[in-house]
Formats: C-alpha cells, structure tokens, sequence
C-alpha cells in the first residue's frame, strides 16, 4: 500500500495507489451540458494509432513499481502490477471507458442485463461463444460459480482481501444453454457490473488451497490477449506472451515485459535503452522535455569526447606557478571526475531526446485527511475551521499548472468529473473563507494568545496529537528539529518585534490596535455575518478579550496552544506532497493554527501512522471506483467499537462518519434505478463535505515516457489499457488524431 496513491480496489478489488489500478450499457446517459458530472479533466494520451499503423511484434519493456507478491487480485497483499497483469491475461466483464465508466467487453460478453427484480434481481450473463481458457476449455457458470462461492465470506478458508457484492449472491447457475449465466441475488445490488472483473478459473478458485496458493506465483490457465510466461523475481520481471487462443483483435506485441526500476532511477533506465515505457516524476518530465528541445548540457571545461589535453595544460600552468604538484593533481582529478559526470549526463539527455512524456491525470485524487478521533480536531468546528482556511485551487495549481495539466481542485469524495456520480458537492463545506475559519475557531473557544502553560518538554504529547511531540523550534518561524520534526507558526520573536515596530511609528500602531482591538473587530464582523445569514453560534463570545503577553496571531484554549501534527512520508518521491503540506501550513498559519511537521520513514507512514490514527493532518490518495457505493462505503463509513474494545475504522483511517452517510450509501447499493442511485451518492458526498474529516484538493498526475513510436500506451487516464493493441508504430506511420472506441 502506498502513501501516494492508496491502492483502494488492491485492498477491496485490486483495480490499480499509497503505491500505489478493469472494467452495451443502454441504461447509462451520455454527458449533457446540464449533467452535473461534466467530462474529464483531462484526456488520455496514449499516442493514439489505428491497428493498421502499427506493426507486428516486439517487445515493450514497461516499468512497474515491484514484482507482485501475488497473482491473485482478491487477496489484500495485491498490488498496481498484480492488476496490471491482470488486465492483460484474464477475462473481465466490463472495462472503463475514457470518461471512467463501465462499458461491457464484447470480447467475453455478448449482452449482460437484469432480466427480473421481483422477487429477486436476476442477472443474465450471455458469453461470447468463442471465448475460451488457455487450456481450451470454455469459459462458463462453473467459473462465475467459483468466483462466488470464494469470495462470498461463508467459508473464512478462502483468504479474501473484500466480499462486497459477492455475499449478496444467493445462487448461479447454467442458463439456457452453456453460454448463458444467470445470477440471482438474495439483496438488490446496484453495482452488480462491478462483479467477476477480473474472472479466475474454477481450477483457481475451486478450493480454498488453490485460491490462497495456486495462483500467488503462477497461472497457469488464462483468457487474454496475453498470457504469463513467467515470473523471474531474481531479475525482477514479469513477462507476458502473445496468447495463441486469444479469440479477438490478435495481440500486436510478441511480449510485455513488466519490469520493477525504482521510480527515481527510471529516467536512467529509459536512457540506457532498458525500458520503453514508464511512469515518471516530475523531475524526469523536465529533463525529457529538455532533451527534446536540444537544450543538453554541456560541460564548461572540455566536450563530451574528453580533450584531456586540457587537464594536462593546466597542471603545467598551475606547477609553473609555483602550486603544490600534489595539490594540483587533485584539483585535476576533481575537475575530471566532474567532467565525466557532465559527460555522462549529456549522454543520457541525448538518448532521452528519444522519449515524448505523455500526460493526464490518473483516475485518483490528494486529499487532506483530519484525524476527528481526538484532540482539537475532534470538534467539528475546528475541522471545518481547517478546511476553510485551505485555498484547494491554489494547491491544485502549484502541483498540476507546471505540468501543463488543467488545475482544478476536485470537488468530490466519490468520483472525478466525467463519472457518472461526480458532482461537485464542495459547496456544503463552503470555500476559502479566511474571517469564517476564525470566527469557527472562536466559537469553538480557541483564541489569540492565552496564558500557556509550561512548555512540555520532549517526548510530552501535543494539543491533539496522538504521538510523541519533538521540543518546539522557537527561533524562527519553520526551523528545523533534530528529529526531523518543525513547528510552521511559532513565533517567540513576535511581541518583541511589535513592542520594536510601535516605538519606531507609534502612529502606525496607533491605527492598528492591539489584539483586543482587532478581535473587538473581528467579532463585529462575525456579527454582521450571522445577520447576513451566517451559521449561529459562529463568532467570538461578546466580550472575549485576547490575554495580554499572547504571540500575535497564536489561538489557546484551557492554556495550550492549537498545534496540529502533520505526518508526511520522507521518501524521493514525496517532495511534490511536503510542498503541499507547506503550503497547508502557510494557509493554517493566517489563522492561528500551527502546525508541527513531522517526516517519517515511507515503509512506516501508513501502518505506524495513518492506519494507526498517529496524526492530526496528513496527505495521501485514494482511487476513484466507477462503483462507489460498494467501493468507497468502507472509507467513510461510521467507525464502530469491536468485539475486544478496539474501533474498527475499516479504510476510514480520519475516523469521521456519521449514520446519515452510512445509510445513503446502504440505500444507493441497494437501488436498481441508476439515476436515484447515483443522486443518494450524491447526497452522501455532500454529508461527508460537511462532516470536514477529509478535504479532496487535487486530481493526481499521470505522467509517462514512451518511445516516440510507441502506439496506444501512456498515459490512459481512466480508460483501461487496450493491450492487444499496444505496439511499435510502422516505419513512417505517425499517431492518429484521436481514438475510437474499441
């Protein structure tokens, strides 16, 4: 699982996040002008090539993030690559299109409906007659019968990672005829389509032995485009072969192969010629981009081709001259060790100016997570005092515009615009509201200053944090702890520096006013806000006075300070989340919440803080689900005591929920009618909105290197990959302007 990027259906249905993912449907409306789900943001960029165009074999070396530990997508140890081949070698009913819906695949289905829902909704599968397993066999009830009978929870042998919709099934059975399926189910279920994506044989799924083993290194019986060749964890690869019972558009590629590089060595690779394919940082972007133009650097001493003619000129000059012979050799042997560095530098922009980065944006989004179980953010005040101090469209533009993709914040906890659920719910919350967050935090009870109480020493707990607290850096606004650990917002230098500015312009301080001053002022402009409509109870307490000898700016209740702890992970790869979180910091800052900022080891962000509920703020990434009324329930659902005392949170690692959401999300899965289920999701996005627990900011950012004559891969945006159709383009063939549909 990965900070960045939570592998949500890795955990529930394996569809590719922290690190960390396959799906004619008559009764899905088209978008419209007035539809509140609007288009993606941003489209697909796959260099796009009719079959035609591309040619016939190869072997496309694709980077992954690791060699999965399991084949197996319904147990909770998959991962982004474990779906991956998934995709590639195993049937699924329905598939994302590029607006992150679900279309059915005719390569296995002929037609899928619900024939009867009274007294029970029936499913009818209709299989393409041609589809068959490697093994020849065709593929059938016997197998969708498995698949249920595994993943139904009855029988706790089976070591599943999720069961939702599948312990809704009350039986399957053969229909008409071998190629007919029919699926009767004991509870109405909306998101029946989610199902059977992928479908493993019965020979995987038949017994609790095989599903929990049989398929972790190996599978041996597929029915994709391709088939899994091997597993080599020595040289961490993965490679598919062309499937030669493969019933449709024959595969282009002989082979895919799927190879685990660490994400910051990936532009290295690309340039030694080991991958043609590869989702990259970025930092990667700007040195592809740069080679692309020609703009190489070049070494200020000697070109690439190492005139060492020039080292030896000037030892001689520095050896006339009287320096040190020992001296001047090591300042040689500096320069040239310098000179091969720039050398090989330029030899990889060189290589690289062979690579295009190809953007969109990933079907995930950043959110800020609040953890409401305890301390400050427990009251929901705070939480929404939080959440109104952020400014959403500037974090999404400091992460997407230099990048060249659309920046604008996500307004759903659901779906992302162009799903048929999203909606931009935001407004339940409301927008950056500087004075609104203020009077929250007021009549909440925290106010500027406040008689403190002693400093706690080290390895004492914060106001609101649930871990140790690192002893406070006092000489500066953001300076560095020891351990990694800085508070944003303090400030010991403050009354000094106003006691200095009001002696130098007395009459400047004059026009200003002191603290009581401004919260007299304030407190009038919370006033005229609840005249004006504004939530009651929401401005300072007529008369509350700021105690003398408070840092300006600094809120305090019941003598401690409001300091949040916000958890980031340390890693390479999570510069572009602690930029957001100083940015956070810098907002929460203008309204007197400090922040004490804590990084910490990537392998332990989530199982020793998040999951654990170690944090006040933190960031991390969820996926969006085409069918979230099955898939995001676990994320927001009330937490509840267990049976030994603990809280079971499930995936609602911020710890908020109320019944209402539960219940909303219970009646849309239950709701045959498309249209009233997608509203119920709609109100529970808007319930979550206001509860404040976690604040969607940005669409992440998918960005990927290819080949320049790589056809249909890259960035796919939602769209599930097209693999049969991946391939190398013909000499002289360039991309299409646009996709069809397959």
């Amino acid at each position: 699982m990965s900070h960045d990027g939570v592998a949500l259906r890795a955990v529930m249905r394996s569809v590719a996040f922290l690190s960390a993912g396959a799906l004619a449907v008559p009764l899905l409306s088209g978008c419209s002008s007035e539809d509140p789900a609007g288009k993606p943001l941003a489209a697909s960029d796959i260099g796009f090539a009719d079959r035609s165009l591309v040619a016939d074999g190869g072997t496309l070396r694709w980077a992954v993030d690791s060699v999965p530990d399991t084949l197996n997508t319904f147990q909770s140890d998959a991962d982004a690559t474990t779906t991956r081949v998934a995709q590639a070698v195993l049937p699924a009913m329905y598939r994302l299109d590029a607006n992150g819906r679900p279309q059915l695949d005719s390569d296995y289905l002929e037609k899928a409906e619900v024939v009867e829902t009274e007294p029970r909704q029936v499913v009818l599968y209709k299989l393409n007659q041609q589809a068959v397993w490697s093994d020849g066999r065709e593929i059938g009830a016997a197998d969708f019968a498995a698949q249920w009978r595994a993943l139904s929870g009855k029988d706790t042998a089976y070591w599943t990672a999720r069961n939702a919709g599948y312990d809704r099934i009350e039986k399957i059975e053969r229909g008409k005829n071998d190629l007919e399926v029919k699926v009767t189910f004991a509870r109405p279920y909306a998101d029946w389509k989610s199902l059977f994506s992928p479908l493993y044989p019965k020979d995987v799924m038949g017994t609790p032995d095989s599903f929990n083993d049989s398929a972790r290194k190996k599978l041996k019986v597929t029915a994709g485009p391709f088939a899994l060749q091997k597993v080599d964890r020595k040289d961490d690869e993965v490679t598919l072969a062309r499937n030669p019972r493969w019933w449709g558009h024959p595969a282009k590629l002989n082979e895919i192969v799927l190879r685990a590089v660490p994400r910051d060595k990936r532009a290295a690779a690309l340039a030694a010629g080991e991958l043609d394919l590869a989702e990259i940082d970025p930092e990667a972007v700007k040195r592809i981009t740069v080679a692309a133009k020609g703009k190489q650097s070049a070494t200020p001493l000697m070109g690439p081709g190492g005139n060492l003619s020039a080292a030896d000129s000037l030892r001689s000059w520095a050896v006339a001259k009287g320096t040190d012979e020992e001296a001047a050799d090591e300042e040689i042997s500096a320069r040239e060790k310098q000179r091969k560095e720039i050398s090989a530098y330029a030899r990889q922009q060189q290589a690289l100016s062979g690579f295009e980065v190809r953007r969109s944006l990933e079907p995930a989004y950043t959110q800020l997570a609040l953890n409401g179980a305890e301390g400050p953010l427990a009251d929901e005040r705070v939480r929404r005092a939080v959440a109104r101090a952020i400014d959403r469209e500037a974090l999404a533009s400091v992460v997407l515009t230099p990048l060249g993709l659309p920046a604008e914040p996500v307004g759903s906890h659901l779906a992302l615009a162009g799903q048929a659920a999203y909606a931009d719910n935001s407004g339940a919350l409301g927008g950056q509201d500087t004075a609104e967050a203020q009077a929250l935090l007021a009549d909440a009870g925290w106010v500027p200053g406040g008689p403190l109480k002693e400093e706690k020493k080290k390895g004492e707990k914060a106001a609101g944090s649930k871990a140790d607290k690192a002893s406070s850096a006092s000489s500066s606004d953001e300076e560095e702890a020891e351990d990694g650990t800085y508070i944003v917002g303090e400030d010991d230098k403050a009354p000094r520096e106003a006691d200095r500015e009001k002696r130098q312009d007395p009459k400047k301080h004059q026009e200003s006013g002191d603290g009581s001053k401004h919260l007299a002022q304030d407190g009038k402009q919370y006033t005229n806000k609840l005249k004006q409509g504004g939530a009651p109870g929401a401005y300072a307490p007529r008369g509350t006075a700021a105690p003398a000898g408070a840092a300006a700016g600094a809120l305090a209740k019941d003598g401690k300070p409001l300091t949040l702890r916000f958890v980031l992970p340390s890693g390479p790869g999570s510069q572009t989340l602690r930029t957001v979180a100083d940015r956070i910091s810098g907002m929460l800052q203008k309204v007197g919440i400090r922040t004490e900022i804590t990084k910490v080891a990537d392998q332990s962000y989530f199982k020793d803080h998040i999951a654990s509920g170690q944090f006040d703020l933190a960031l991390y990434s969820w996926p969006a689900s085409a069918f979230p009324a099955t898939d995001a329930r676990p994320i927001y659902a009330k937490p509840v005591p267990a049976a030994d005392g603990s809280l079971n949170v499930e995936q609602n690692y911020t710890r908020v929920g109320t019944d209402q959401v539960d219940q909303l999300f219970d009646q849309a899965v239950s709701t045959l009618d498309e249209g009233e289920s997608r509203g119920l999701i709609r109100k529970a996005d808007s319930r979550i909105w206001a509860a404040a627990g976690s604040i969607p900011l940005y669409q992440r950012p998918q960005l990927t290197a290819a080949r320049k004559n790589i056809a249909n891969a890259g960035a796919f945006g939602f769209q599930t990959p097209v693999y049969e159709d991946m391939g190398f383009l013909k000499k002289g063939a360039r991309p299409s302007a646009s996709p069809t549909e397959k």
